[in-house]
């Protein structure tokens, strides 16, 4: 579809470029990270490394925790190795090498967490220059260590979640653009906004150009975000989305760029999410199912997560 419907008002404070030659892939990954590689500056200076750990899974984040733990006691132990094994008063000098290494390597560990059992003591000047030496380093890098694991608690986090794919689904006596999210732990968010802006490649005077367009919704603020939301841009007259048909979809090359931003008591601060959905990604002629509903004895709403993606296919 090269045309679109000139009754909508592009947006140009999108933030993304127009030209649609220089544009490659989607704008926005599914987890609302920006789909862009930076290059051009060296590596140490273009990564925040602290955003980095912040950001990371937390497997990744306690296996380098671990490995550097592992990688700096061996290096000092080597360092006590080749300085001397006589210089640690302690280590008989009877075992093999093997056992004089490791015996250095757990020093070291005893050393770098300040523990001290007192088995083994560092003597003449050098293994006690390093020993402490390695103390501060101990204590400088267990402090940055604490620092990265309050950041990763303490970082506040929109807990939220995206159903999978969007729908055209029946709206009133038209239909309608629909995204549902909901809150997945207990969280209490309030004054949540949301907003939506559809990015398409159009043919414009001869050549390719991205066009964006913000989505009137049919509630873009709610007071409190506790059960799932179904965010619903109605497609009239003066819709972009005008006159698609689901051909229209798996032939244009367009997204759907979803932002939300609520309050979060707990951290007691704005969080937000977004995502994003490709057109092939939006499925034509679909309803979502309902995800809540009262408990056995009435006394509590219930709200199924797992039907987050749940749909239905129906007729428009």
């Amino acid at each position: 579809m090269n045309s679109i419907n000139a009754k909508a008002k592009a947006d140009k404070n999108t933030g993304f470029g127009t030209n649609a030659n220089n544009y490659g892939g989607r704008f926005v990954n599914k987890n609302g990270t920006a789909n862009v590689e930076k290059q051009g500056m060296h590596v140490l200076q273009r990564i925040s490394w602290y955003h980095t750990m912040i950001d990371m899974p937390g497997w990744q984040f306690i296996l380098i925790i671990l490995s550097f733990y592992v990688a700096i006691n061996f290096i000092f132990a080597s360092i006590y190795y080749g300085i001397g094994i006589e210089h640690l008063n302690g280590i008989s000098t009877a075992d093999s090498e093997w056992v004089k290494f490791g015996q250095a390597y757990f020093f070291s560990a005893q050393t770098f967490t300040t523990v001290g059992y007192g088995h083994i003591s560092p003597s003449g000047f050098f293994a006690s220059a390093l020993s402490a030496a390695e103390a501060l380093i101990g204590l400088l890098s267990f402090a940055i260590a604490t620092g990265l694991f309050f950041g990763r608690f303490s970082k506040p986090t929109a807990f939220l979640k995206f159903s999978h794919n969007a729908v055209i689904a029946p709206y009133g006596e038209i239909t309608g653009l629909m995204i549902r999210t909901t809150p997945f732990k207990n969280t209490n968010f309030t004054d949540a906004e949301a907003k939506i802006t559809l990015g398409m490649s159009v043919e414009e005077n001869g050549k390719r150009t991205n066009k964006f367009y913000a989505l009137e919704l049919e509630l873009d603020k709610i007071n409190a975000l506790t059960l799932s939301w179904t965010l619903v841009h109605p497609i009239t007259e003066d819709s972009p989305l005008y006159n698609f048909t689901a051909a229209d979809f798996k032939t244009t090359n367009g997204e759907i760029l979803v932002f939300i931003k609520t309050f979060d008591d707990m951290f007691s601060n704005t969080v937000a999410a977004r995502t994003s959905y490709t057109f092939d990604e939006v499925v034509y002629g679909a309803k979502f199912e309902p995800m809540y509903t009262r408990s056995a004895d009435n006394s509590r709403t219930i709200l199924n997560l797992d039907k987050l993606n749940v749909y239905n296919n129906v007729d428009l």
